[in-house]
């Protein structure tokens, strides 16, 4: 079996600074494991809320996660800034693999890394829908 190994900066295409929080760290003295599926959500969904292709309000097409995992290769603790490193392994019709890079601010490997993927659907009826010509075209960037 393949042991999952940490990842450089250049791996991903764009990242996002996230500050941790007091109530992040647990009894053992660093971050949470379900803290780091909280940061996925995070450095994908404002990526692309301010690419202008996601409107959590009244979007018609919203993602659902349907897949996620993570590999923890050195603690993050509070009070420490995390960079996420964002890429697109897969883009379907109406699907997306998103991997996420997870560094202490700074650091030149990933202190964890994980993916979740994305099924775009039709907001009122929850059925799959084909990602919006402005949605892939941003992420064609991030492959």
């Amino acid at each position: 079996m393949h042991k999952p190994q940490p990842e450089p900066r250049s791996a991903y295409k764009v990242f996002r600074s996230i500050s941790t929080r007091w109530m992040d760290n647990d009894a053992y003295g660093h971050v949470n494991n379900v803290v780091y599926y909280s940061w996925f959500d995070t450095a994908v969904n404002a990526y692309l809320i301010e690419q202008g292709v996601l409107d959590v309000e009244q979007g018609q097409t919203i993602g659902l996660v349907i897949e996620t995992q993570c590999n923890y290769f050195e603690p993050l603790a509070f009070p420490q800034t995390v960079e996420a490193g964002i890429r697109v392994a897969r883009l379907g019709n109406s699907s997306v693999r998103y991997e996420i890079g997870l560094f202490a601010q700074g650091a030149l490997l990933t202190a964890a890394k994980g993916h979740f993927i994305h099924v775009y659907v039709d907001r009122p009826t929850r059925r799959p829908t084909p990602l919006s010509l402005p949605l892939k075209t941003v992420l064609e960037k991030l492959v």
